[in-house]
């Protein structure tokens, strides 16, 4: 039966407890408070209801936790009349990043193995002095086989069966620290360690030496072989050019017309070959670094006997593979289809070849800028196909949506309207075809030319439009560089080849001679010659009985 303390000694039984009528204040008691701008619990106050020794034994135990006056630290932090004059600081701000390291290694036994009776495995112990909480990291060793790094994670690590734990004061060097079942001997210690401990009234060993490791001994020191290891061994490979990659910088030169950067890893462990993209920022393309994927890449195929179609080469296909000697700076390579010219390479790779390849020179050449690209590299426009006018098919091949050719707008405007008429027959084997008569056009604006058939009675052909108003090109040039009929290839008795058909012109409208002798200096002179002898002055009559007659502009 418990009892009442605060009521008389009696029991605490309904009927025996009585409320306090003075009391006010019916609120929870508030039990933290902020000091010098840390949170910390706040001291308990008395009162009905409330044990006074309980209250005196919660104080102690703030002030103990607060300064640390517990029976083995009181000595090391002092008393709490000692600190209480001085300005306040909690323990986890004055001791906050405050680390003490040890060094030490456990040595497990090997049940497993006839060539090893034990292991050595070193490893580092942090005593963190902000909560007296410790953690185990084993450091990694290259192709150790061991899952190694935190062996233990941080917490209190425990002493005994009683629940006490491991205190800063139980660590020294060359004592065996055990956890979990596990021994760990400490052989030494940093710096900062040891001039704590010494600070803190504590001597520390001697530092000792890590044993050394038995399997680690025998693989730096292998035991004599009586057979001789072929060269291309994949043990002796991978035991001394793992992770050893020779690395490149190259251009590819894509078939688009475009040049990207690339890298170019070549494995010396296996002699496969990787090429990455390099990907620039703003570029439009997909981040996809992997332009082609690790593998093997054959330089020459054996001689086949019979035509053959394989999807997969095989060993016995290839002849040779590409080798480290094969990539030499400032040459060209051609890889699987695509080119990548290499302008430079690492460190690690120029050293690589300075010691097993000295007659290659590994010199960085210069990489060519963007615009010396450009420049050496024009693109080829394909033939014209015959399909409109020779500069709108042009437009198709300089941009994907093709804009409309660039005109001439200053000579459209000066001779707009201005027509140069010629009076021509037809030259041609056929006797049918020698009556005919026709009026060619040039039209100086947009130079030009259409073919007008005059009418002739009883001929059986019907006159008309012969041809269409359209730039007519010289016979012997080529479609992609036409030559285009001009005023001053037009004289009388000059013959003209109109895709195919022979003009010979016979006269001439008098607003041709006095057109051309405004601009005498740009027109030979036997085309004048040509043109004053047949046209004279006013209206000039030719035997055949044409004549061109008429305004000189055209309606």
């Amino acid at each position: 039966m418990s009892w009442n303390k605060n009521n008389h000694g009696l029991p605490f039984l309904p009927g025996n407890t009585f409320t306090d009528s003075t009391k006010s204040s019916f609120h929870r008691p508030q039990t933290l408070s902020y000091r010098c701008g840390y949170a910390l619990p706040s001291r308990p106050t008395g009162g009905i209801g409330q044990d006074p020794l309980l209250s005196e034994e919660l104080l102690h135990q703030q002030r103990s936790q607060m300064f640390f006056e517990t029976p083995d630290v009181t000595s090391t932090y002092g008393s709490f009349h000692k600190r209480s004059s001085g300005e306040f600081i909690p323990a986890y701000v004055a001791l906050d990043k405050k680390v003490l390291r040890f060094f030490a290694y456990i040595q497990e036994d090997n049940l497993y193995s006839p060539q090893e009776q034990y292991r050595v495995r070193p490893v580092v112990i942090y005593y963190y002095l902000e909560d007296d909480s410790m953690c185990v990291f084993e450091p990694t060793v290259e192709n150790s086989g061991i899952p190694q790094g935190k062996l233990l994670k941080r917490h209190c690590f425990p002493k005994n069966e009683l629940g006490d734990h491991y205190h800063w004061k139980d660590l020294n060097v060359g004592m065996d620290l055990v956890v979990y079942g596990v021994k760990y001997h400490i052989t030494q210690c940093d710096a900062f360690t040891k001039g704590f401990m010494e600070s803190e009234g504590i001597i520390l060993n001697d530092p000792e030496s890590i044993p050394e490791d038995p399997y680690i001994k025998r693989r730096e020191m292998p035991q004599p072989c009586h057979t001789k290891p072929a060269e291309n061994d994949p043990m002796h490979l991978f035991l001394t050019m793992d992770r050893k990659v020779l690395r490149f910088f190259a251009l590819w030169d894509d078939d688009d017309g475009e040049t990207r950067p690339v890298t170019i890893q070549f494995y010396l462990v296996d002699n496969t070959v990787e090429i990455r993209e390099v990907h620039q920022a703003n570029s439009g393309r997909d981040p996809f670094p992997v332009l082609m994927r690790r593998q093997r890449l054959h330089k020459r195929l054996r001689p086949q006997a019979f035509p053959s179609c394989v999807l997969e080469l095989s060993k016995e296909e290839v002849d040779e593979y590409y080798s480290p000697k094969d990539f030499q700076l400032g040459h060209t390579l051609t890889l699987l289809g695509r080119r990548f010219l290499l302008y430079d390479c690492d460190g690690f790779t120029r050293d690589y070849f300075h010691t097993n390849h000295p007659g290659m020179d590994m010199k960085p050449t210069e990489v060519p800028t963007k615009d010396t690209l450009i420049q050496s590299r024009k693109k080829a426009v394909p033939p014209y196909n015959g399909f409109g006018s020779l500069e709108d098919s042009l437009q198709n091949c300089l941009s994907l949506i093709p804009k409309p050719p660039k005109k001439n707008v200053l000579k459209m405007l000066e001779n707009d309207h201005k027509v140069l008429r010629y009076s021509a027959r037809l030259d041609s084997q056929h006797p049918e075809d020698e009556g005919r008569r026709f009026t060619l056009s040039y039209y100086l604006s947009n130079d030009m030319i259409s073919i007008f058939e005059k009418p002739t009675r009883n001929s059986g052909i019907i006159a008309g439009k012969f041809l269409e108003k359209t730039r007519v090109p010289k016979p012997g040039c080529t479609v992609e560089n036409p030559q285009w009929y001009s005023p001053a290839d037009l004289s009388i008795g000059t013959t003209v080849e109109v895709f195919g058909h022979r003009f010979v012109l016979t006269d001439a409208a008098p607003y041709v001679l006095t057109y051309l002798e405004s601009m005498a200096s740009e027109i030979p002179l036997q085309t004048l010659d040509s043109l004053r002898q047949k046209l004279g002055v006013g209206i000039t009559h030719n035997p055949t009985g044409d004549e061109v007659t008429g305004p000189c502009v055209s309606d």
